[in-house]
C-alpha cells in the first residue's frame, strides 16, 4: 500500500460519545497522463468516488460512484493503493465524532460517457468530470487552501496528500527507469 494516513480535522476526544462513522471508495483513473478528477464550482478538485451503501463490496461501490459522478463507465479495478481516515466533530450533531474511512484503488474507465447521476448536493456544487495533469490538480488545490478561507470543503486537504502521493509515486517509476 503506497499510503495509510490519518487526518485530524480538529482534535477530538474519543470520550465526546457516539461515532458517525463512514466507508467510501475513490478511483485513481489516469490516462495519457492525466487524472480523471471531479471539479466544483468551489474551483477544487477531487477523486470521482463516495460513500458505500449498506452491503456493498468496494468495487460495486466505486463503479457506481465513478459512473454517477463522472458519467464514465469504470470498466477495470486494479489493486488499492491507500487508504485516508478523516476524524473530526461531527458538523450536524453535537458530542457526536464523525469519522470516515476513503479506500483509494486505481482505476480504469471506458471512453464512453453518460450523463452524470448527481446527489442534490454534488448538483449544488456542479460537480463536473475533468481530465487535469496531476500538477495542476495539486497547485489549483494547494491554492484555495493557502487562501485561508474557511469555507473550503474538508476534503480537499485529504485529496492534495493523495494527489502527492500519486505524483511521489510516478516520479519514483520513472526515475527507476532511467
Amino acid at each position: 500500500m503506497l499510503f495509510n494516513k490519518l487526518f485530524e480535522i480538529d482534535k477530538v476526544s474519543d470520550s465526546i460519545g457516539s461515532v458517525n462513522f463512514r466507508e467510501a471508495v475513490r478511483g485513481i483513473i489516469i490516462r495519457d497522463n492525466k487524472i480523471l478528477m471531479v471539479h466544483s464550482k468551489n474551483k477544487d478538485y477531487k477523486f470521482p468516488g463516495g460513500g458505500m451503501k449498506k452491503e456493498e463490496k468496494h468495487e460495486e461501490a466505486l463503479k457506481r460512484e465513478v459512473e454517477e459522478e463522472t458519467g464514465y463507465i469504470c470498466n477495470r479495478i486494479n489493486g488499492q493503493i491507500g487508504i485516508v481516515t478523516e476524524r473530526s466533530r461531527d458538523k450536524y450533531v453535537n458530542d457526536r465524532i464523525f469519522k470516515m474511512i476513503s479506500y483509494y484503488y486505481f482505476a480504469e474507465v471506458s471512453n464512453v460517457r453518460k450523463s452524470q447521476k448527481l446527489d442534490p448536493y454534488e448538483a449544488k456544487l456542479g460537480f463536473k468530470p475533468e481530465w487535469v495533469e496531476i500538477v495542476d490538480a495539486i497547485n489549483n488545490n494547494e491554492k484555495i487552501i493557502e487562501s485561508g478561507d474557511k469555507h473550503i470543503a474538508n476534503w480537499i486537504f485529504r485529496e492534495t496528500y493523495v494527489l502527492k502521493e500519486i505524483q511521489n509515486h510516478i516520479n519514483e517509476i520513472y526515475q527507476h527507469k532511467e
